[in-house]
């Protein structure tokens, strides 16, 4: 007969448990070195180029974004939510920026002259509240405003979508014949800094006439 040493010191089927329970720990153990590599820094040499890109001149402590390169004009490299990494054309964003800034411009001035009491005469034409403004003028009125801006979207698309410089539609009368480039360059960065103000302005004029419901120059 066999004695006691020939006999198995577990029950067969505690090896398989064993084993199985091996294969189950090294499995998760896998598992959580692959997450621990995915969430890993990158490679050294994305740290060694954000060390030698140039910082922003806006905000210094940012590189600066690669398309902001400086060739347009008010640029500051000033993208601190990268929207030029996922924009393809950016004179057409330019094209965009400066659209809205000259209708922010108009409409920012357009308040603040309707609210001191000049206005087209006409009982139609004294309201001071922008909102109030748009049902007071009428159908008509409302019709010739959409008009006129369709007429000069159609008359300049193709140079929204052509290769010139962003903004030019060709309205300036020769103003900027006898400029040198540097000259038009100056005109072009204060043209884009008061775009940006009034953009920030009519935001504000909007929000304080929802609010307190009162013109600008009574509050």
């Amino acid at each position: 007969g066999r004695t006691n040493c020939d006999l198995p010191l577990y029950p067969p089927h505690f090896n398989e448990a064993k084993r199985e329970k091996m294969v189950l720990k090294t499995a998760i153990l896998a598992a959580l070195a692959a997450s621990a590599a995915a969430f890993a820094p990158a490679p050294s040499t994305k740290a060694s180029v954000a060390l030698n890109a140039e910082m922003s001149k806006s905000i210094p402590f940012l590189p600066r974004p690669e398309k902001l390169d400086g060739s347009m004009a008010g640029d500051m490299g000033f993208d601190p939510m990268g929207l030029s990494e996922i924009q393809q054309d950016l004179k057409y964003a330019r094209w965009a920026e400066l659209k809205h800034g000259r209708i922010s411009m108009l409409a920012i001035t357009g308040m603040v002259v309707q609210e001191s009491g000049f206005h087209i005469p006409g009982a139609q034409f004294t309201s001071t509240d922008p909102f109030e403004a748009v049902s007071k003028v009428g159908y008509v009125g409302n019709l010739q405003i959409l008009l006129t801006i369709g007429v000069i979207e159609l008359a300049t698309i193709s140079k929204i979508y052509g290769e010139g410089e962003p903004g030019d539609i060709g309205w300036a009368f020769g103003s900027l014949d006898n400029m040198s480039e540097e000259q038009i360059k100056y005109r072009q960065e204060q043209e884009i800094i008061h775009c940006r103000l009034a953009m920030i302005a009519i935001t504000g004029a909007v929000v304080q006439t929802l609010l307190f419901h009162k013109p600008l120059l009574e509050m």
